[in-house]
């Protein structure tokens, strides 16, 4: 989980401008007029943790109250300024294009019963500044291995990559504060939160030090590194904004086990040829990739629901005795 607070987050806005400017000076300077446009989805992966739920299903359509997993990271990147999505899809992930996809037969039918609410929410699960585009990946060859095949897409521009797996929720949009990052060192930028060390094995951790509060220059990462080989207690979560030099490396690397690219080596081959930074941000993750870690976040935003939080709660209360008993 990350920290929370808006001061943490005022401090990256308010850094001091001699050590800002002579750090951004060692960057390229062809970089001051890059912005961040297009975010990566890659949404090709099995679910096999959620069988059978996810046997004819994408595990991105799985619902968190009202809304599906892949949503709540289009939103997200809406509100950092990204205007084009680029998903990553495999077999039995229409149901991805589809849903954000103008869906007449709903909007008419809603209009008919004038169910204007509705047919406004409707319409806002894409709204019209937003164009999606969708690539197969025709193998599950890894995280590494979805990203390259967004390049074409990508048009050589820095990119940002979300897994909606990890649903994070804050004041502030968690890719916002890594887009912000960005727009002031023009560097690749990986969102990272502490960790315990004896949950390594679930984390890419990152080794380096810290440049100003939360940010951190990066010297090394490692993929799932058992506890006593864990370079540090920061570990990588699904927020990644990189320069468009992250796909030479990608197309570089040797398949791993299981024929996969891992983006985490292409981020350490990055290292060797340029700055990329990491970014302890704040907000709350709940790992939509496991069950515990979903039902978290039903919970936790079901609290937040204008429409339900006062009944959840209200019958949350009425499972405390029983919970009690149990303990």
């Amino acid at each position: 989980m990350g920290g929370s607070g808006d001061s943490r987050y005022a401090v990256l806005k308010t850094i001091a401008p001699g050590r800002g400017a002579t750090r951004r000076n060692q960057c390229n300077q062809d970089a001051n007029m890059l912005k961040v446009n297009k975010a990566v989805f890659p949404v090709a992966g099995l679910g096999t943790r959620f069988l059978p739920a996810t046997k004819a299903s994408p595990k991105e359509m799985l619902p968190v109250v009202d809304k599906p997993l892949i949503q709540y990271a289009v939103e997200e990147a809406i509100n950092a300024g990204i205007t084009e999505m680029i998903f990553v899809t495999g077999r039995s992930k229409r149901a991805i294009e589809d849903h954000f996809d103008k869906s007449y037969e709903i909007e008419a039918e809603l209009e008919a019963r004038g169910k204007e609410k509705l047919l406004e929410l409707v319409r806002s699960i894409k709204p019209s500044h937003v164009d999606c585009f969708y690539v197969r990946q025709p193998e599950a060859l890894g995280l590494g291995h979805a990203v390259l095949c967004a390049e074409k897409l990508v048009h050589g521009e820095p990119f940002a990559v979300i897994l909606a797996d990890d649903l994070l929720h804050g004041e502030q949009p968690v890719l916002k504060q890594l887009v912000d990052v960005f727009d002031h060192y023009h560097s690749s930028v990986i969102g990272v939160e502490t960790i315990a060390r004896e949950d390594s094995r679930s984390y890419g951790v990152i080794e380096g030090r810290e440049w100003e509060e939360d940010v951190i220059k990066l010297s090394g990462i490692i993929e799932k590194p058992a506890p006593e080989d864990a370079p540090s207690n920061l570990g990588v979560v699904g927020r990644y904004v990189f320069m468009p030099t992250i796909f030479d490396h990608l197309r570089r690397l040797k398949p791993g086990a299981g024929g996969e690219l891992q983006l985490t080596d292409a981020v350490q081959s990055l290292l060797a040829n340029e700055q990329v930074l990491a970014y302890r941000y704040y907000g709350t993750r709940f790992d939509c990739g496991s069950k515990l870690g979903y039902l978290k976040a039903t919970v936790e935003l079901a609290l937040q629901h204008p429409e339900v939080s006062r009944e959840f709660e209200a019958y949350l209360r009425t499972c405390l005795p029983a919970l009690a008993a149990v303990a």
